[in-house]
């Protein structure tokens, strides 16, 4: 009987041990979908920044361009042309 109950006794410390563990484990994932969370907010956040800072350098680039440079200025001619093309589509709408 002592063999048994030894062999219990080390499938009882054996299986709180696992039980630990798992617990452990869990916690561990839950920290891990936190800083994923975390993670996928701070890469979102950078991704809407970067598209502001896009515009705001062409913005920039078509306004140097008009300020007398020879940078960019065939990109600000297109530019315009676009434009002036919506705007006149525009007045062709509302005459309609």
């Amino acid at each position: 009987m002592s063999v048994i109950a030894e062999i219990i006794d080390i499938l009882e410390y054996k299986v709180e041990k696992l039980f630990a563990k798992t617990k452990s484990l869990e916690q561990n994932n839950q920290e891990l979908k936190n800083d994923l969370v975390k993670a996928a907010t701070l890469i979102e956040s950078q991704a809407l920044e970067i598209e502001n800072l896009k515009k705001q350098y062409e913005t920039l680039k078509m306004a140097h361009s008009l300020l007398g440079s020879d940078e960019n200025k065939r990109d600000t001619k297109l530019k315009i042309n676009s434009l002036i093309r919506d705007i006149d589509y525009c007045i062709a709408q509302l005459s309609d």
